[in-house]
């Protein structure tokens, strides 16, 4: 009787979560999840009060994170409230711009059309920058809300030592990376690379990935979703081509998350964890004569320890908290610095630069348009099909700018923004040298593919 009710533990949370976050469903003809639609249904009804909400998080989180340096009892004895406002002076600078950028384009500040101080302003709040920013954390409020409370589903009852238990054998000596890694990619790739991240983020702090483990299942695992993939092509005009260019995502995905391991940087991270011994063993100890017996027994031990609802909403609820104190002022920050001096300065036009030989020894048409667009994918995923899609660029050159921007993945304004704020290994530098990696890899890639196509 206690194994059928530990079997129901691990079992029903378990499929309620592979429904909610993993089984892809098709609504109004594009392809998405239900935890999406869920964000996006009360995300359509609460969107007059959603920018408002914003700016109150962002606000909350400046003053309380300045305030934490004081360490006040009623944050410093609280463990969800010391989690979340309690961080380095580089990260409460952060918090703290980011606050300021957001009341700047809440209120429409500034003009970029006019002078001095007003225009310096203006840079900021414009639509394409800080303006940009905002309307992208408004995206994340309600997906970071509902992901939060639900994750646990995926996370608590089992499923991750199952799957582990079953694909390691698989995604070790691919990846590199324990099969309960195999959950973090279908979550990115079916719904979106931030669940990915958030769920990666998880797990690392719980001491189930190590530093290594856990950089490269967030840089090489994240992904762009399958329905921003097709918003990115209808942006070049070349929506014709969506199942080859959603083949090609997919072999580049796999071919980065193959290499990117085995070189600097994510080849040196240490395979040492934040809490000891959490890790599930990869080897079949005796007494077990399958992975799938193997994962069952460790699903219904991980199932039977859950201590119920209780847990279940202190999970969600500490969830929430970093990611609406911690990661919505960085991507609002990092997101519009990036944001400004991609438009206002030629600094990505230089760093592109050292593409041309590179796109030319490829033979790609309009060198220079497509050049200019290889890194400014680092602030921000759809300003490249932006750009070129602003040029007379041939059709072959669009396609391939397409595909490059959605596999480089690691853009700060989202992606790349939340894995600087966590407590992931990674700094600025690393991250970019993960991207330029990611750019060159589905470079050589998709250029003899499209010379094919067109």
């Amino acid at each position: 009787m206690e194994k059928n009710v530990s079997k129901a533990r691990f079992i029903v949370p378990s499929v309620i979560g592979i429904f909610l976050f993993m089984i892809p469903i098709k609504v109004d003809g594009s392809w998405t999840i239900a935890v999406k639609i869920i964000a996006d249904w009360i995300s359509a009804i609460a969107e007059s009060i959603l920018p408002g909400l914003c700016l109150f998080i962002l606000t909350v989180s400046a003053v309380l994170c300045l305030m934490a340096f004081a360490k006040p009892k009623f944050i410093m004895e609280n463990t969800l409230l010391k989690e979340a406002f309690c961080c380095t002076p580089f990260w409460a600078a952060t918090r703290v711009l980011g606050c300021i950028f957001c009341w700047l384009a809440y209120f429409n500040l500034g003009n970029e059309q006019g002078r001095g101080f007003s225009k310096f302003i203006g840079a900021i709040t414009g639509p394409d920058q800080g303006g940009m920013a905002l309307g992208l954390i408004v995206g994340l409020v309600i997906i970071f809300l509902i992901a939060s409370f639900l994750l646990p589903l995926l996370l608590d009852f089992g499923l991750l030592e199952f799957v582990g238990a079953l694909l390691t054998k698989f995604m070790r000596p691919l990846f590199q990376v324990p099969g309960r890694a195999a959950v973090d990619c279908i979550t990115s790739w079916i719904g979106d690379g931030t669940l990915g991240v958030m769920l990666t983020c998880n797990q690392y702090e719980g001491g189930y990935y190590s530093t290594k483990e856990a950089s490269i299942i967030s840089t090489c695992f994240s992904a762009v979703s399958i329905t921003f993939s097709m918003v990115v092509l209808a942006q070049v005009d070349l929506t014709q081509y969506f199942g080859i260019y959603y083949l090609i995502i997919c072999l580049i995905g796999i071919v980065c998350a193959v290499i990117c391991p085995r070189i600097y940087p994510l080849r040196k991270k240490p395979n040492d964890y934040l809490i000891p011994g959490k890790a599930m063993p990869e080897t079949l100890p005796e007494g077990f004569t399958s992975s799938k017996e193997y994962g069952l027994h460790l699903a219904m031990k991980r199932a039977a320890a859950h201590k119920g609802v209780g847990e279940f909403f202190r999970n969600g609820a500490k969830n929430c908290l970093n990611m609406w104190f911690g990661v919505l002022p960085t991507v609002m920050c990092i997101g519009t610095a990036a944001l400004v001096v991609a438009n206002y300065t030629p600094v990505f036009d230089w760093l592109g630069m050292p593409f041309r030989p590179l796109l030319s020894a490829l033979q790609v048409p309009d060198v220079a348009a497509a050049a200019s667009t290889m890194v400014v994918g680092f602030t921000d995923m759809f300003t490249p099909s932006v750009i070129i899609a602003g040029t007379n660029a041939v059709p072959m050159t669009r396609f391939i700018v397409a595909v490059v921007s959605v596999t480089q993945v690691l853009f700060l304004d989202e992606v790349g923004g939340l894995i600087l704020s966590s407590k992931l290994p990674i700094n600025l530098f690393e991250l970019f040298l993960i991207f330029l990696e990611r750019t060159i890899i589905s470079l050589a890639i998709v250029c003899p593919i499209a010379h094919l196509l067109f």
